[in-house]
């Protein structure tokens, strides 16, 4: 993943921001940046059910910093199976989301620069295909298509429209058809201790 993001910041530098991996001092700014981007109902969200008690899939949670190191941006994927194939094999892929940048910072090339560093990374990793649900005139410019994800579901309701693939192995989703349900890592928590 050091090698993505290196080209990343060349590609960037000298520039307002960097993308950079997310660590554990990022979850509360990140946690409230999500909030104030996707407002008050996004855990009621379709897709919040997929990421719910999971972890993002290895190396695939990126952040932008401004120039003082403050998070103004993040991205996440997640392990999903995104159906079956014609054989009844299930299909694994990755789920994209949220995406999101701080409003003072809109329009400066950090949601594409953090989307361009998150697909390449994904296919470094040797993913097959990559489902978002967004805006498809937004996402489009990256490759994402409704024709790729026209045979799956999300559990609970979803714009049709919306739902988008990237396949980043040719073929990856053909035949895909079925529910998109996760299957990455749980998220553990720390252990409960007991008054004596």
């Amino acid at each position: 993943m050091a090698a993505v993001l290196d080209s990343v910041r060349a590609f960037f530098a000298p520039s307002i921001f960097t993308i950079d991996a997310e660590n554990p001092s990022d979850v509360v700014a990140r946690e409230n940046l999500l909030d104030r981007a996707m407002g008050p109902n996004r855990r009621k969200k379709s897709s919040e059910k997929i990421r719910r008690g999971r972890i993002p899939a290895e190396g695939l949670a990126l952040v932008a910093r401004d120039g003082d190191g403050h998070l103004i941006g993040t991205v996440r994927l997640w392990n999903v199976e995104a159906g079956v194939n014609s054989e009844g094999t299930p299909i694994t892929a990755l789920l994209l989301g949220p995406l999101a940048v701080d409003s003072a910072y809109e329009g400066k090339g950090i949601g594409g620069a953090l989307m361009r560093a998150a697909i390449l990374e994904a296919k470094n990793r040797g993913h097959g295909a990559i489902l978002l649900v967004g805006d498809a005139a937004y996402y489009e410019r990256f490759g994402f298509f409704a024709e790729g994800a026209r045979h799956l579901v999300m559990p609970g309701p979803f714009e049709r429209s919306r739902f988008l693939a990237l396949e980043l192995v040719e073929g990856w989703l053909d035949g895909a058809a079925g529910m998109i349900v996760p299957t990455g890592r749980m998220l553990t928590s720390a252990p409960v201790r007991k008054a004596a």
